[in-house]
Order: C-alpha cells, then sequence, then structure tokens
C-alpha cells in the first residue's frame, strides 16, 4: 500500500473563509475540510481544464493554485491558495 497516495500536494497555510463562503458551506451541509482535502490532492473541482494544467504547474513552481466546486444549487465555493503558500481561502466568486 502506497502510504503518499493520499498525502497533500502543498502546503495549505493558514485557512480562512469568507462569510459568504460559510453561509453556504452551512445551507448545503459540506464542511470546509472535505473541499479543503479535495483541494489539496489535486481535485480542482470544476475549472476548465487549462486551469488545472496551471494548477500543476503552480505546484511545481509555487504560484498561486485555484480549485472551483459546485454546490448542490449551482452556487460554486472557490478555494485559493497563495503562491507563498502562507493562507488559503475559501470564498464566493463574487466575493473575489
Amino acid at each position: 500500500m502506497n502510504s503518499t497516495a493520499n498525502a497533500p500536494k502543498f502546503s495549505l497555510g493558514k485557512v480562512v473563509a469568507t462569510p459568504g463562503a460559510i453561509l453556504a458551506l452551512e445551507q448545503h451541509h459540506v464542511t470546509a475540510t472535505h473541499l479543503l482535502d479535495r483541494h489539496c490532492q489535486g481535485d480542482w473541482g470544476t475549472v476548465p481544464e487549462e486551469d488545472a494544467q496551471a494548477n500543476q504547474q503552480a505546484i511545481e513552481k509555487g504560484a498561486r493554485i485555484l480549485s472551483s466546486y459546485a454546490l448542490v444549487n449551482g452556487a460554486k465555493i472557490w478555494i485559493i491558495t497563495e503562491a507563498d503558500r502562507s493562507a488559503t481561502t475559501l470564498l464566493l466568486p463574487e466575493e473575489y
């Protein structure tokens, strides 16, 4: 069994969330931990292919990483990890 299979691909740093993201997660019974796990495992959600490729390069070169996850009602939660890996933010796209 490969113990690195579920190892994070990068550090999240300090994790913060906007009020809108917190409310949306609560309303849809989704935990931030679930989405953060997907994000740091390289499951970028519903980003376009070119953004997924940019995220892969960002892991290697230390650039910003963006994931987008659709909620049941079609709303989206974005997760952005800063280039220096000092912080990761959960937010709604309109809060960007």
